[in-house]
Parts: structure tokens; sequence; C-alpha cells
């Protein structure tokens, strides 16, 4: 199960890859025909593209690697460190918009309409968008930032491109050719925003947050349900890296028990949890009733 899964979320890194560099040979087009700088913002955004689905491709298929002695807790972290290179990527991409966008402002020139090349532009946005829908949906289901994230940039990247297109008529309609260069310093904003808020998450993931109040009450009524014979369950803790979850807890059991069948009650509730939550690694420190503190799960 787990190498279908990582053979799907890299399958679709390599999509990516093949999507990103259609839709910039679509958008270099589309700047070419039309010398629009608001345009060339968007091809260059599209360059950016090209690279974060290397990083991607190259995240994915590391993450998907065993745990080893070097990393005995696997390389699934490793796609949070990819998610933070593409913010990055995107950052630099957006500085030289701004520039350029700058460089119009100052010196407008003027810019052709053509057909042809904004008919391309719109094409290589509605393949964004399909792709972007594809990546967001397939990255939730395998728990995979770097898809997810490169699904999330793609969608701003559409949503992005239409304000572009929509303003190069306008300033087509209105005579206005600076309305150009303010659109692709309008490309620069959005993208920024879009590289902060996947540097934010990816650091967040960094930083072994907890998983989220619903599965860990989950979690708990998983360890309730499936801990008969022992006397309570405390601190338990939770931590998410890529797609797995960790889960630590004190199992507090009578003191005359046997190993054998504390063992038992462990391998009862670690079974339990990895059948009811995906990608589950659980670690029980088993304890004997002195040790029990009345409070987190109460079993007896």
């Amino acid at each position: 199960m787990k190498a279908a899964s990582a053979d799907l979320t890299t399958r679709i890194a390599m999509g990516s890859l093949v999507v990103g560099v259609a839709v910039l040979a679509l958008k270099a087009y589309a700047a070419w025909a039309t010398g629009s700088i608001a345009l060339f913002s968007d091809a260059l955004e599209s360059v950016v593209n090209v690279v974060t689905a290397v990083v991607a491709l190259v995240a994915v298929r590391l993450a998907a690697r065993p745990a080893d002695a070097s990393l005995p807790y696997g390389y699934y972290k490793a796609e949070y460190f990819s998610a933070v290179v593409i913010g990055i990527f995107i950052a630099v991409a957006a500085l030289v918009i701004v520039y350029e966008a700058y460089r119009g402002f100052i010196m407008p020139r003027g810019f052709d309409a053509d057909p042809v090349g904004l008919s391309v532009s719109i094409l290589a946005s509605v393949i964004n968008g399909v792709w972007a829908y594809w990546l967001i949906r397939v990255g939730r289901q395998q728990r995979s930032p770097s898809l997810e994230a490169d699904g999330k940039h793609l969608a701003t990247d559409v949503v992005s491109t239409g304000a572009v297109l929509l303003g190069v008529l306008l300033a087509v309609a209105t005579g206005y050719t600076q309305l150009d260069a303010i659109l692709a310093a309008f490309v620069a904003v959005t993208i920024l925003w879009s590289g902060w808020q996947l540097i934010r998450q990816s650091v967040i993931g960094l930083m072994d947050v907890a998983v989220d109040p619903k599965t860990l009450n989950t979690i708990r009524e998983i360890i309730s349900a499936n801990a008969d014979g022992a006397i309570e369950a405390h601190d338990i803790r939770t931590r998410q890296a890529g797609k797995m979850m960790f889960v630590d807890f004190h199992l507090v059991v009578p003191g005359e028990m046997s190993v054998a069948d504390a063992h038992a009650i462990c391998d009862r509730i670690e079974a339990k949890l990895r059948e009811k939550v995906d990608h589950a690694q659980v670690t029980i420190h088993v304890e004997p009733e002195e040790k029990a503190k009345h409070s987190g799960i109460v079993v007896l």
C-alpha cells in the first residue's frame, strides 16, 4: 500500500514537470506575440513553476525512501524543505517581475493584443487550472505537502493570469499602456503572498506540529476502546511529519500483570491505530500502577 502511494505521488510529481514545461512554452509564446510586460511576468512565473516541479519531484522521491540507520524516523520531512525552497524561488521571481514592472511604468512601451497570443495564454491557464485541482486533491489524499503546495501555487497562477488577461484587454480598450506594468506588479504581489503562505506552512510542519483536534479525539477514542486490562493512558503526544503521523503515550497497567499480557494490550492498541489512522507510527511506554496520574484516558 505504501509503495503504491509513493509511486502515485512520484507519477503526479513527474506529471507536474511535464505540464509546467508545456505551459511555460505556451505563455512564452503569448508574451513574445504580444510584447506585454504583464504576460512576460506571467511567463516568468511559469519558469518558477517548472523549477518547483523539479524540486517537488526530488522531494517526493526522497520522502518515499525507507528509514535507515542515519535517519531512523524516515525521510518524510524532505517535502517540507522542498516547500520552503519553492517559496524562496517564488519570492525571487516576484522581485524580478517588480523590476520589470517598474521599468515598464517609467518607460511605457506599446504592445500588440495579438488574438492568437491571448488565446494561447487562455489555453495555458485552463491547463494550469485543471492540473492545480488534481494536485491539491491528490496532495491531500496522500498527505504530500509538496504536491499540495505546488497545486495551491498553480491555482494562484490561474487567478493572476485571468486578471492579467482582463487588464491587457482594458489597456487596449483605454489606450492606457502603463496599465500593463501595473498588472505585472499585481502578479508580483500575488505570487509573493503565495510564497509566504508556502514558507509559513512548511515551517509549521518542520516544528513538529500536533495533529488537528478531530484526529486527536479519534486517537483517544481508539486507545480507550482497545485498552481493556490497562488502568489508564496519559501524556498522549502527536506530531506530523509529511504523510507520517507519530503517536506516543504512557500506558499504566496493574503491577502484577505479566510483560506478555501488557505487550498484548499494546499490540492491540497499535493495530487499531494503524488500521484507523493512515501512516501512524505508535510508541507506547508501559508503566506500573503506582505511576498512574488519574488523568488522560482512564480505562478502569
